[in-house]
């Protein structure tokens, strides 16, 4: 009985501390009222930014996409679970992305990447935005993965079993050759 209420505190605490960063994010974009960062594909490598940089500085968006944001950044490092639908149990990449969008904007969409491919629109890298989507081949077929854009050239995922949701780079080695396009349901 202990081991239990041991774990149900832990995890409460987990999501506690989750909320606490999230409330420490949105008055962080809440002092940027700026315009969101557009950026291409492969970005180009800067300098003192090593273009392995996963970090979250510099994120900025409005509207949709700014609450799109704070809910993916919520769910950093919550477990993978295939089939999962919600943080409690774990996500899976398609889970993640229906998760956040139903919750953020109140847009439902189907729990399976390339449904949501053939909902969403294509739009070229060049109109990117965060909260746009991104679709990979990483099974053999198309939109067999996918993430959801956070500007600069990075997008959050749910990637396997015995990992967390996490952010990566679109022009990392395993994703740059992968990747099939962005697609939005934000805007016509």
């Amino acid at each position: 009985m202990k081991e239990t209420l041991l774990d149900e505190d832990g995890a409460l605490r987990r999501r506690l501390l989750r909320r606490a960063a999230l409330g420490g994010l949105a008055v962080l974009l809440a002092a940027c009222g700026s315009a969101p960062v557009k950026t291409s594909q492969r970005p180009p490598s800067r300098p003192g930014k090593p273009s392995g940089d996963t970090s979250l500085s510099g994120l900025q968006a409005d509207g949709d996409g700014r609450e799109i944001l704070l809910y993916t950044i919520g769910l950093l490092d919550g477990g993978y679970r295939f089939g999962g639908k919600n943080p409690e149990a774990g996500l899976d990449c398609s889970g993640m992305v229906s998760y956040i969008y139903q919750n953020a904007i109140g847009i439902r969409l189907p729990h399976n990447a390339a449904q949501i491919a053939n909902l969403a629109r294509p739009i070229s890298d060049s109109q990117r935005q965060v909260g746009d989507l991104v679709f990979f081949n990483t099974m053999g077929r198309p939109f067999s993965h996918m993430g959801i854009y956070i500007g600069d050239g990075k997008f959050v995922h749910a990637p396997r079993s015995n990992s967390t949701i996490r952010v990566a780079r679109l022009d990392n080695v395993y994703f740059a050759p992968r990747y099939e396009g962005a697609r939005t349901v934000l805007r016509a």
